[in-house]
């Protein structure tokens, strides 16, 4: 089977990490990297002179050798790109999150259908051998039926000027959860502060709640002395913690727990704490951008959908775009509601 040719689409932060994999990856041949600036060209190809670069993105859609496009710019422009690239014939794999509203998400994921083409959003956690173990953890009843999870996704930076830490930073534990539980949220509370750039909030708490009765608090934020990557979850039976800044026991299992025991009588209710012991699976050792790099690449090569789809990339604007309400709803006055507003359209157009 011939190598899938791609071209990257932005050379900015993560662009970097995904030529990186793409190009120690076996059935991919990356030919082309796209930026609008010429100085992270000129980095691009010094470390890989084999790519063709250009400014141009019109004349790498017209490139009838290259079959996917891998988009890295900033969000606003999400949409917009991929469109157009879809509209050429190209398959697409999108960078997190998938577009600025469940409307664009909808076009995204019509023209691939209409056109045959695979298109996939970047949710690399969900590729990561740890988030995978406790997927099959919770699926295998271990935990007991799930009560409540959180997550806490903080750090000191990178600020944005186009996006809140919202949609930076909460994509992650959104399209975690909806891989754990296979759940759409029911609602989205969010409640935030600017506290560095007015009017883009920096740290924010977001309460999500779902039809099965699970509830999940999120807490992301770029202003923490301390990078936390840590989630915790209580079920009726165990407990768990997967912490991602941990180099080797990412995953540990508690045998612990409280038991309600309704009194027989009129006597006080009666608790009985289970202190069992703690113990850590075996989590390998797998860059989890490769394993999506080469999920992508499969999927083109073969026509099946992408584990990260567009309805799972549509699924997390959807939570993103209710913890926006939230947020411009408890905004202070109804100017900075309007300002919130006004810096998400120019995101959109840059």
């Amino acid at each position: 089977m011939p190598n899938t040719t791609v071209a990257l689409i932005g050379y900015g932060y993560w662009g970097p990490n995904l030529l990186r994999n793409y190009m120690e990856l076996a059935g991919a041949e990356v030919k082309w990297v796209c930026d609008s600036r010429p100085e992270r060209l000129e980095k691009a190809i010094a470390r890989y002179p084999s790519i063709v670069s250009t400014t141009d993105l019109k004349v790498v859609l017209g490139d009838p050798d290259v079959d996917a496009i891998l988009i890295a710019t900033p969000i606003g422009t999400h949409y917009a790109v991929a469109m157009e690239a879809l509209h050429a014939g190209k398959h697409v794999f999108v960078e997190k999150p998938m577009a600025m509203t469940v409307g664009e998400c909808d076009e995204m994921c019509r023209a691939a259908e209409e056109r045959g083409l695979t298109l996939m959003v970047g949710h690399t956690f969900v590729y990561s051998p740890p988030v995978r173990l406790v997927k099959s953890i919770i699926d295998s009843g271990e935990l007991g039926d799930v009560r409540f999870i959180t997550c806490s996704r903080v750090n000191l930076g990178l600020h944005s000027k186009e996006v809140s830490v919202v949609w930076d930073l909460a994509p992650h534990d959104l399209s975690i959860l909806a891989y754990w539980l296979g759940e759409t949220p029911l609602s989205v509370q969010a409640m935030g502060r600017s506290c560095i750039i007015d009017g883009i909030p920096d740290v924010a708490f977001l309460n999500v709640r779902y039809a099965s009765g699970i509830i999940a608090e999120l807490e992301v934020s770029w202003l923490s002395p301390v990078k936390l990557r840590r989630t915790v979850i209580v079920g009726s039976k165990k407990m768990l913690m997967y912490d991602d800044t941990e180099s080797v026991e990412k995953v540990k299992i508690f045998d612990q727990g409280v038991d309600y025991k309704d009194p027989e009588t009129f006597g006080e209710f009666q608790l009985s704490y289970r202190t069992g012991g703690i113990y850590s699976p075996r989590v390998e050792n797998t860059e989890p951008l490769f394993v999506e790099a080469a999920h992508f690449i499969d999927c083109v090569a073969n026509g099946t959908t992408p584990l990260t789809d567009g309805a799972s990339g549509r699924l997390v604007v959807a939570a993103l775009e209710a913890a926006q309400a939230s947020l411009d709803a408890g905004a202070k006055n109804p100017d900075e509601r309007r300002g919130r507003v006004e810096r998400r359209r120019r995101a959109r157009e840059e």
